[in-house]
């Protein structure tokens, strides 16, 4: 078995030179994984939510979001539902998980409370327990 040190005579050079060629290709890849996940995790329905005093609730992942804009069309989880009758199967659907996932209402400003309260109806006749609705922190407290 051979190994080759180097020629006689020749001094040996330490190398003090780190080579960040490895670095830099990591961080250009996790760059590129948060340059395309991130528009996924912030995308919601545009609602101005109401004000209101209260305690700031984490969002748990299986929590599910219903949101009715200032036109008054509902939204599952950013997802257009066309009418009632697919929102009240949808939600027998949720009832029927044990355990249920809780139910967040994020209703626009502006929008006639008539909307969100046919949600609240439908909400209530699939039998879901759980049910927050989310407002938007008074500056000051």
């Amino acid at each position: 078995m051979a190994m080759n040190v180097g020629a006689e005579g020749e001094e040996d050079e330490v190398m003090s030179a780190i080579n960040t060629t490895p670095l830099v290709d990591v961080m250009l890849v996790l760059l590129i994984i948060f340059l395309l996940t991130i528009p996924v995790a912030i995308q919601t329905v545009p609602v101005e939510l109401p004000k209101a005093s209260s305690e700031v609730n984490q969002t748990q992942p299986e929590n599910i979001t219903l949101a009715v804009d200032k036109d008054g069309k509902t939204f599952w989880n950013a997802t257009f539902v066309g009418s009632r009758e697919e929102m009240l199967e949808r939600l027998i659907e949720i009832a029927k998980m044990e355990p249920q996932p809780e139910i967040q209402v994020r209703g626009d400003l502006s929008v006639r409370f008539e909307a969100v309260g046919r949600l609240i109806l439908d909400i209530q006749r699939a039998g879901i327990q759980k049910v927050g609705f989310i407002t938007e922190p008074v500056q000051g407290n």
